[in-house]
């Protein structure tokens, strides 16, 4: 067995059962039906779907060796993680909505909005991840093969223009939140006629949290998304799964940051697991805006 390959398998098993759990909760609590959580549980669905394609990519490479069931988890794979990035990216938006029309985000503009991102994020991952199976890869032409066989070299070099596009979106979308933050937080400490410590701290805390977000996805997929273009197949494929593997870890990290910190969807999961809620304990939602 290729020690990759296990890590691989396992990250997809930690994945899997990470973002399950979040489905569940979001399915199991009607109250949970806000675009912000959603959201949430598309990003949980893409990740879900992409651990158990690395399972099972696992499985098919070493029990059942075919070239179409290769396509296949390949294709299922590229959806998958497109599906999750994509996510990412309605996020944002939404978190960008949510405090540039804070007046009119509750409207059902908002929830067609949202939806209309999700069906349009979807249907895009969806297409890329036919394209291998359609016919774009190089089973019959070994010279076009990317890092990342059966993938070609272009296949993979749109796939890491589309994820270069959608960061810089994502960044520019973070930092236009940070000056409505900071604008927000500055106009609140005037009407209060001075500038209080607590401003600080409060502005310095979400600039540094919108910072970790924007700062671990790029961590995570840059490598990645750089080696597949400037990559060539006869590098040692330990480069590929030196890159990949980072890569997956998104999956892992995104419930933790998106699901598991939020507190309505932390009694959800006490109310799931344990079957009692704890009155004495206080939890209070957090706006879509909270990051």
């Amino acid at each position: 067995l290729n020690p990759w390959d296990v890590m691989l398998c396992v990250s997809g098993t930690a994945i899997a059962c990470e973002n399950a759990l979040v489905v569940a909760i979001i399915c199991y609590s009607p109250a949970l039906r806000t675009p912000m959580f959603v959201l949430v549980g598309s990003l949980a669905t893409a990740d879900l779907l992409a651990g158990l394609g690395l399972i099972l990519n696992f499985v098919f490479q070493y029990v059942i060796r075919s070239e179409t069931v290769s396509l296949l988890t390949v294709g299922f794979l590229v959806a998958s993680f497109a599906a999750s990035v994509s996510s990412l990216l309605a996020i944002t938006v939404d978190r960008y909505l949510s405090l540039y029309n804070a007046l009119t985000y509750y409207s059902e503009r908002t929830v067609l909005c949202i939806h209309t991102m999700l069906a349009g994020a979807w249907g895009v991952s969806l297409c890329l991840g036919l394209l291998p199976v359609l016919g774009w890869n190089c089973l019959h032409d070994r010279t076009s093969c990317s890092v990342v066989r059966p993938l070609t070299k272009s296949n993979v070099t749109l796939l890491s223009a589309s994820f270069f596009l959608i960061f810089l979106i994502m960044l520019h979308l973070y930092i236009e939140i940070c000056k409505i933050v900071c604008r927000h937080a500055h106009q609140i400490a005037l009407q209060q006629h001075f500038l209080t410590a607590s401003h600080y701290v409060t502005t310095k805390k979400g600039v540094s949290t919108l910072a970790i977000i924007l700062g671990t996805f790029g961590a995570s997929w840059l490598p990645f998304a750089i080696y597949c273009v400037v990559g060539d197949p006869d590098y040692p494929s330990v480069y590929t799964y030196a890159t990949l593997l980072p890569a997956t870890y998104n999956s892992m990290i995104n419930p933790i940051i998106y699901a598991y910190r939020n507190q309505e969807i932390q009694r959800s999961m006490w109310v799931l697991l344990c079957g009692c809620f704890q009155a004495k304990v206080s939890f209070h939602s957090r706006s879509p805006s909270d990051v």
